[in-house]
């Protein structure tokens, strides 16, 4: 995920009101909102809501930066105060734990499955799927962890200030995060482990049967994405304790629906 990265003449004009940087740093953050709310909700309708509501909140706190820290910074921090404290978003966290999930993925596995068409496309939708689904596993403090250290890959004290916590206890939540996911998907992911009890292909007729993966619907595997086989040789080339991070590197970048920004450009610039 690319960084967020605004020139400070810029949020300064957006600050004075000036229509055109207030769209320039819309479009400097808005990826990067919608790709964290992606990872933390999962849910794409709740993932909408959510990133509406944090945009509005950039804008509508834009006049309170102060420069104290960087830019990127400071809306991570209203992203994530957001995350934490909306309840009604919240209420509908799943409750998923590695345990149930472990129970769900072994549940019809085909031992010699057929080869379904788009065989790769499909391969390629649940792998990204049951990925996102682990974020699901970790509690939110550990998920927020794990995709600012990890998947963002952000330095631990920007991080640390981003959570409003020490830099050692980042560090301690990153890591309790790490081993969790490690775990698992040594014990139960097939693409990390080719021992363990599941695989993509053994799955795939399941995920199909319940709707989870349909035929002909591949977000996640549009032009740049990496194919299935490309990942798996990816995954399969390093060592185990990189094997989970290659995982979760490989899902790819969710870009905020452009309609969100042209809609909150027009509602609120009359107000700024």
């Amino acid at each position: 995920m690319a960084a967020i990265r605004i020139a400070q003449e810029t949020v300064d004009a957006a600050q004075g009101g000036d229509r055109q940087a207030l769209e320039s740093v819309l479009a400097g953050v808005q990826d990067q909102v919608h790709a964290l709310a992606r990872r933390i909700l999962v849910d794409v309708e709740d993932v909408r809501e959510a990133t509406q509501e944090i945009l509005i909140l950039v804008l509508t706190k834009l006049s309170t930066f102060r420069g104290e820290s960087a830019f990127s910074t400071w809306v991570y921090q209203i992203a994530v105060r957001y995350l934490i404290n909306a309840r009604k978003l919240r209420a509908r966290d799943p409750g998923l734990t590695f345990e149930m999930f472990a129970a769900d993925l072994e549940n019809g596995l085909v031992a010699d499955p057929p080869k379904a068409p788009d065989q790769d496309l499909l391969l390629n939708e649940l792998r990204t799927s049951c990925t996102m689904a682990m974020l699901l596993c970790l509690t939110l403090d550990l998920r927020l962890a794990y995709v600012l250290g990890d998947v963002f890959e952000l330095d631990h004290s920007e991080a640390a200030t981003i959570l409003e916590i020490t830099p050692a206890a980042f560090r301690k939540r990153l890591s309790r995060a790490r081993s969790a996911v490690h775990e698992f998907t040594a014990q139960n992911c097939g693409l990390v482990n080719q021992s363990a009890p599941c695989s993509c292909p053994r799955r795939l007729p399941a995920a199909m049967a319940s709707g989870r993966i349909k035929l002909n619907d591949y977000p996640n595997s549009g032009e740049g994405a990496d194919s299935f086989q490309a990942v798996k040789r990816r995954i399969g080339s390093v060592v185990d304790a990189l094997k989970s991070y290659e995982l979760f590197s490989a899902v790819p970048d969710y870009r905020c629906p452009d309609d969100i920004r042209h809609q909150l450009t027009e509602i609120l610039s009359p107000n700024i």
